[in-house]
């Protein structure tokens, strides 16, 4: 709705009253700060003197029963609700594309429950988590997300987009590590998921609402899994003559054993940021992998892990870089290291079975670079599963346009040319940052006649389509 002055004031007053005046704001440098997320496009608005998507209201509730009241305030009068965790997304997930509320949960960040004889923790979804791992750690467990937005990212952040820390190999996503919830259905009722998600009565609900990026309902409260801190962790590296020898490498080594950690650099990116950062100084495709847990039984796991890379062409590096990559695990995303503004970049994580990811890694690389010639494209495998592995690949323009229309215009081709590239060769539109406003108009594309399924869920939670408008392709 467009607001005169005297329904925006009966809004605010409603607002207020429901989490009072204190946390509430419609300040212009509180509503500019909501519009950047880690989204480039937001990123370049802001660094081109652009103004950003704004909010009307910044609204930070404290209880579930609050987020509910300002729901039911938010379908009356159908203003859109777009809720806000740490802002360390990159697909634009949180941007505020139709004005309305910002709901920042930033306040909703208590302990519930930490169930040493179930191993369980429960946490309210505001709380950054780091906070959780560190409460965590205080009784000797680890929740095993450690994502690079760790100490920046929350709770209910990571279950928006379907997370993914670089310990996934062994211990799951965050959809995996989730055993229940609470939510704020978008008409205002609370509901809790099932006490835990494997069973028969009915579908997991959880599935429904993990990965729904903001768009079905507002997650407040969530169960984790705790595991206990191992015994020894253990790391080791190889180089391998091409990433085709290190991809067999590691799906043989997941049909035998867990790694916690296996990442494999393509070549490009091996001789610059892991040169840069390690010190690793040949050419190649260079695997970086961790085994954890009893020490017996992991000692076993790494003379099985080391035989396999020797029987795929790898050379043992033994345990020195490894360990330096785990240390150096954040200092990658650090200024300096990372890409950053005025530099056009992005993530094009793609997920596949091991019979199609060579190709989708070909393809992507051959497109970008061929019709963007002015274009880096570099890649890792940083997440395996049993059946497959995903690309973390990125694209790198160090000269973009000026000119911000012109810029945009050029990101999105880019975007399309990888993306499509992925999906015509068998891979997945996003493995794990989720797709937000980026990769929206790519969902139909995705999904085909399947994207009623998701669409049909959306009409019946939301009708009045309030939540997170013109997210997930919805």
């Amino acid at each position: 709705m467009v607001m005169k002055s005297f329904m925006f004031d009966m809004v605010l007053s409603e607002l207020e009253d429901v989490v009072g005046e204190d946390n509430v704001s419609t300040r212009e440098s509180d509503k500019l700060t909501y519009g950047v997320d880690y989204f480039w496009v937001s990123r370049m608005w802001a660094d081109r003197g652009q103004e950003p998507p704004k909010a009307d209201f910044v609204v930070r509730p404290d209880s579930a029963e609050e987020v509910s009241k300002i729901l039911k305030i938010a379908n009356y009068y159908k203003i859109s609700v777009h809720t806000w965790g740490g802002g360390s997304g990159s697909q634009g997930g949180a941007l505020p594309m139709a004005g309305g509320i910002i709901m920042d949960l930033k306040r909703m960040n208590r302990l519930i429950e930490i169930d040493e004889e179930s191993r369980t923790i429960t946490a309210e979804t505001g709380m950054i988590f780091q906070q959780l791992e560190w409460y965590a750690n205080e009784r000797g467990y680890s929740c095993m997300h450690i994502p690079s937005c760790l100490t920046c990212g929350t709770i209910g952040g990571a279950l928006a987009h379907r997370g993914i820390g670089i310990m996934s190999t062994k211990y799951g996503k965050i959809d995996d590590q989730c055993l229940s919830m609470e939510v704020v259905l978008p008409n205002g009722d609370i509901i809790n998921t099932l006490p835990v998600p494997k069973h028969a009565a009915g579908p997991d609900l959880n599935q429904i609402f993990i990965g729904s990026e903001g768009t079905l309902g507002v997650m407040t409260k969530a169960k984790f899994k705790l595991f206990e801190q191992p015994e020894s962790r253990k790391f080791r590296a190889f180089m391998f003559p091409s990433m085709k020898d290190g991809i067999a490498a590691g799906r043989d080594i997941m049909q035998k054993v867990k790694p916690s950690i296996l990442r494999l650099f393509d070549e490009a990116e091996t001789v610059s940021i892991i040169k840069k950062i390690i010190g690793v100084e040949e050419k190649g495709s260079f695997m970086n992998l961790a085994l954890e847990g009893i020490e017996r039984i992991v000692d076993i796991e790494m003379e099985v892990v080391i035989d396999v890379c020797r029987q795929h062409g790898g050379r043992d590096m033994g345990a020195e870089y490894g360990e330096k990559w785990y240390e150096n695990r954040i200092t990658f995303f650090y200024p300096g290291n990372i890409m950053d503004v005025p530099q056009m970049f992005g993530t094009m994580d793609t997920v596949s079975d091991f019979a199609h990811i060579e190709e989708i890694y070909w393809a992507m690389k051959h497109a970008i670079e061929s019709n963007f010639p002015d274009v880096r494209f570099i890649a890792h495998c940083s997440h395996w599963y049993e059946w497959g592995t995903m690309i973390y690949d990125r694209f790198i323009c160090d000269n973009p346009p000026e000119d911000p229309e012109e810029a945009i215009r050029l990101h999105n081709r880019i975007w399309n040319t990888g993306v499509r590239a992925a999906m015509e060769h068998g891979g997945v539109i996003n493995d794990h940052h989720g797709i937000g406003l980026k990769l929206s108009r790519l969902m139909k594309e995705q999904y085909g006649p399947a994207m009623q399924v998701m669409e049909g869920l959306k009409k019946s939670l939301d009708p009045n389509g309030i939540m997170n408008p013109y997210k997930l392709g919805l």
